[in-house]
């Protein structure tokens, strides 16, 4: 029984779609040393990966409407045969040097040069394969649209198995290897189906050759409606993950979760006979998106669980309609080509949106709200909602009106205590409270009508965020840069200033004058590293201590006359604060003489004499996804050549969801130094109303002679003389080990 060609296509498009989403982690990873571990290094490789997609479905578009079936798969073999002489892939780093002024455009000049052509070569395979496969004789030939499943499903494979398999258990050698094998079984593949598409394209009657010629006209309005029924779930996708990581749980790997939601959607949405799901979606949306507006608006992270996945609830709804949508919008198979051209516009357009216009035009993740309302103003209409009235765009100046209104009421202090009281709540969530309670239900009764909810919800969003809510104190400065949205946090009682980066401390001053000069958090003399400063006080004078990461400057407070203390910041954004005398004052304070270096803490101690550091402090591991290019074996090396005779290292490993200390253990040992681990939990109350926190950190030397001013004679340093496991190389790296929620 012949199967036909049904099987031979849809697993090429898998296997092409798998490799697609496979070499994308894989290259950045492989280019991450070069150019040290920011988040530049990864948007700037997504942006590429973005572009050549668009370029593969263009390309795609382009060849077949010029070359017909019957020539094209000649074409794009040929170009696959070419790609085949870049295997096995390798970045050609040598081109690096690194701090290079513009590393963007080196990004994008080692990628396109290790992997473009492989990857174009890739990317145009799915619309491709699904018009070839519109040529033959199979049943669902006519519309070829449910290959886009198999596609999106070898994309979510991918994207899964690389953390949880690939990265794990395999270097990065071993998995460019397997990759370029991969792509040699997709050349057969997709050379089987050639033939198959070219044997019937001939023998076909020409009447029942489908060229895009012949198809139906598309009119721009239907190409834009397709662009943007593409682009508001590409933002939300990138607006849920930054919302997440930077306000709820700054996990690694956590944008796995959002992008793994975002294919399963396109799954489900381009299933035959899924217009009811697109509908019942439609109808939840709006419903989930009302309570929702407040948890955004308050940038809420308690309960951690339900609130993440609420977040990621309405995402999976909000794309799912609009997919939807998209789906049942579909052209013929004709116009296929053209309809995945416009789709992927729309989704470099959304992305776009995200990485490159919201850091240089908003203050906070605007853009997360943005696309709320945006798709809110896309779902489906209901039935016999009608069109545009005019109470649809005064009903929102009416949601505004109330906000200001309870900002006003919010700000009267005594009638907010008053009902704090006899509620027994605290005051300042009240009054927060009744600012966005009412015009949050106002917005929620027009739920009915997409325009007039969706307009609702930005007036509430616009007002909110003018007006600088914020449930965790009075937020005094907000800035934001291509590493993220900083703010200046101000207790209540104005005791506390903070530097809050999403939902993680970065640093705090005590502005009682008893205190002003105190490092705090982390680093409060009676912690692990202000024994470390004070045990060592000696042989630090006139000394150069070297610190990576500068948060609020804390560490300069430990300064001594003679000293001189060199800082490795990324974000130039943060020295800016950290210098700034109306914000903090630490560095202004500091007896020693104080230098803050901007760059990659790697980068830039490759630059620095060899020997020259008596103390080296490591502090970029507490939030966000970890730089994990510092906790690396060659990293490692690189601080011990640092290193004066006798110097110690000392490593800040406070994160609430990876354990790190015997991560550098292991590391330090393979380069023949010996680790010990203090963790300072328990702090007391009155350190704590201070300013103290709890804090994990671990010291590195050569010898334990070299420690034993430290540990010696204190119980609560634990040496680390046997961790287990595997040691973290710029090849190998495993983060799920050391996960723990």
């Amino acid at each position: 029984m012949r199967l036909g060609p049904r099987p031979l296509f849809t697993l090429a498009i898998f296997l092409g779609s798998f490799l697609l989403f496979l070499i994308q982690p894989l290259a950045a990873k492989m280019i991450l040393p070069a150019f040290g571990g920011t988040p530049a290094v990864w948007n700037t490789s997504m942006v590429f990966f973005q572009g050549a997609l668009l370029l593969g479905y263009a390309y795609a578009h382009g060849s077949v409407a010029r070359l017909g079936v019957g020539r094209q798969p000649w074409l794009h073999l040929a170009l696959m045969l070419c790609a085949l002489l870049l295997l096995p892939i390798s970045l050609p780093i040598g081109l690096v040097a690194g701090g290079h002024a513009r590393p963007e455009l080196m990004v994008l000049l080692v990628l396109a040069a290790g992997v473009g052509l492989p990857y174009f070569a890739v990317s145009a395979g799915a619309p491709l394969l699904q018009r070839w496969f519109a040529e033959t004789d199979d049943p669902q030939a006519g519309d070829p649209y449910f290959l886009y499943r198999a596609s999106n499903l070898g994309s979510l494979l991918a994207l899964l198995s690389y953390p949880a398999l690939f990265e794990p258990l395999l270097r990065l050698r071993t998995q460019a290897l397997l990759w370029s094998c991969g792509y040699v079984l997709l050349v057969a593949l997709v050379a089987a189906c050639a033939l198959q598409a070219m044997r019937h394209h001939r023998s076909a009657p020409m009447s029942k050759v489908v060229r895009p010629a012949d198809a139906e006209p598309i009119p721009w309005r239907r190409r834009l409606f397709w662009v943007a029924l593409a682009a508001v779930p590409s933002s939300l996708l990138l607006g849920v993950t930054t919302y997440l990581t930077s306000n709820l749980t700054p996990i690694p790997l956590l944008w796995v979760v959002p992008l793994a939601v975002y294919l399963g959607t396109f799954i489900v949405a381009f299933q035959t006979g899924a217009s009811k799901v697109g509908s019942v979606a439609s109808r939840l949306f709006p419903l989930l998106v009302a309570p929702m507006s407040l948890a955004v608006v308050l940038e809420s992270s308690e309960p951690l669980l339900l609130l993440g996945a609420l977040h990621l609830l309405l995402f999976a709804i909000g794309a799912l309609a609009l997919h939807r949508r998209l789906a049942e919008d579909r052209p013929s198979a004709g116009r296929l080509t053209e309809f995945y051209l416009w789709v992927s516009v729309g989704g470099v357009l959304g992305g776009a949106f995200n990485a490159l216009v919201a850091p240089n035009v908003f203050s906070t993740v605007a853009e997360y709200p943005i696309a709320i309302v945006l798709a809110c103003l896309l779902v489906s209409p209901r039935p016999g909602e009608g069109g545009p009235r005019k109470l649809d765009f005064a009903y929102p100046l009416l949601v505004a009106v109330a906000a200001l209104a309870g900002w006003y009421a919010s700000r009267r202090t005594d009638w907010v205590a008053q009902w704090a009281e006899r509620m027994g709540v605290p005051s300042a969530p009240l009054g927060t409270v009744t600012m966005l309670g009412v015009p949050a239900i106002l917005a929620f009764l027009a739920v009915d009508r997409r325009l007039r909810f969706g307009l609702s919800l930005g007036a509430l969003f616009l007002v909110a965020t003018q007006l600088h809510v914020n449930s965790k104190g009075n937020v005094t400065y907000t800035a934001r840069s291509f590493f993220g949205v900083t703010r200046i946090v101000e207790s209540r009682d104005g005791r506390l200033r903070q530097l809050v980066h999403g939902n993680t401390l970065h640093g705090l001053q005590n502005l009682e004058p008893a205190y002003r000069r105190t490092p705090m958090t982390y680093y409060h003399p009676t912690g692990p590293i202000g024994e470390v400063f004070e045990k060592l006080g000696a042989g630090l004078r006139g000394a150069r201590i070297g610190l990576v990461g500068l948060g609020v400057g804390s560490l300069s407070a430990y300064g001594q006359p003679g000293q001189r203390m060199v800082f490795f910041e990324i974000d130039p954004m943060v020295e800016r604060i950290a210098r700034d005398p109306r914000f903090f004052t630490f560095l202004r304070d500091s007896e020693a003489d104080v230098r803050v270096v901007i760059g990659d803490a790697r980068l830039m101690l490759e630059r620095e004499p060899d020997a020259s550091f008596r103390l080296l402090v490591l502090d970029a591991f507490s939030s966000d996804s970890i730089p994990v290019h510092l906790l690396t074996r060659e990293a490692m090396r690189l601080y011990r050549r640092k290193l004066a005779p006798g110097g110690v290292l000392a490593f800040h490993v406070s994160n609430r969801y990876l354990v790190l200390h015997n991560v550098v253990a292991r590391t330090a040992r393979s380069e023949g130094m010996v680790a010990a681990y203090r963790d300072d939990t328990f702090v007391d109350e009155d350190l704590s109303i201070q300013g103290k926190t709890a804090s994990q950190w671990v010291v590195a030397a050569t010898s334990w002679k070299d420690l034993d001013p430290i540990i010696q004679r204190n119980p609560l340093w634990e040496r680390l003389e046997s961790p287990e496991g595997p040691v973290w190389s710029d090849d190998f790296s495993n983060l799920l080990q050391v996960l723990e929620l």
